[in-house]
This record gives structure tokens, C-alpha cells and sequence, in this order.
């Protein structure tokens, strides 16, 4: 059984429909055996931006969560061990939101679907 943890991008390409994600993540989060999981800190990111206007959706942000159950998506939320982690981590990565996600990989045993090259300089498995 495939578990992933969903990047912000990838979640939003993978509602969108984009064609900037990968055949190789898309394969991953539609194969019949995965477990996909999205961070609480992804939505808190996406309500950020979409606040700040540095994002449009295709639809309305309070129709996200709707999306989410659709896909079959788990939301993954933030614990004390998850901040540990990030505590931790060296600043190879800069981006509250991303460190988030890499200790909640970390954390969970998830491999992480982003295109982010960051990623790859933690000890957690990325798929792109």
C-alpha cells in the first residue's frame, strides 16, 4: 500500500486537472491501493494565499474540503511530534509550510508528491 502526503501544488494541480503534474504522481494518488493524505498546513497555506490574492482556485476555497472528500483525500492535522521534527530540521528548506510536511512525512512514513527539489535533502522519500 502506497502512502503519500500531498505538496500544496500537487493538490491544487491534481483538483485543477494541470497537466504540470507529473504521469508518475498522478498514477500514485489514482492507484486503487493508495492512501493520500493532505496536510492541515496545505489548507492553512491555500487559505493564506488566497487571502493575500497571490492565488486563484477554479473554484471558491470553501469548496476544498468538498474536493477532499471526493478525491478520497485524508486530512492529515498537525501534532506536537510533527512540530519536533520541524524543530530539528536543518534550514536546508525555508518554507514554514514545506518543513511542516516534510516532518509530517517524517512522522507518518509518507512519501511526499512534490515537485519541490528541497525535499530530496531530507530523509523522507519524494516522488515526482
Amino acid at each position: 500500500m502506497q502512502r503519500n502526503l500531498l505538496d500544496t501544488h500537487t493538490l491544487i494541480w491534481f483538483i485543477n486537472g494541470n497537466t504540470t503534474l507529473s504521469n508518475k504522481v498522478r498514477q500514485a494518488i489514482e492507484a486503487h491501493d493508495a492512501v493520500n493524505f493532505v496536510s492541515i498546513a496545505s489548507l492553512w497555506e491555500i487559505a493564506v494565499k488566497v487571502s493575500l490574492g497571490k492565488l486563484e482556485l477554479k473554484t471558491t476555497y470553501s469548496k476544498i474540503y468538498d474536493q477532499l472528500i471526493d478525491n478520497g483525500f485524508e486530512l492529515l492535522p498537525i501534532t506536537f511530534e510533527d512540530t519536533l521534527i520541524v524543530s530539528g530540521l536543518p534550514f536546508v528548506h525555508r518554507d514554514p509550510f514545506d518543513r511542516l510536511i516534510i516532518a509530517q512525512a517524517m512522522n507518518n512514513n509518507l512519501t511526499i508528491l512534490s515537485k519541490d527539489q528541497h525535499f530530496s535533502s531530507y530523509q523522507v522519500p519524494v516522488l515526482w
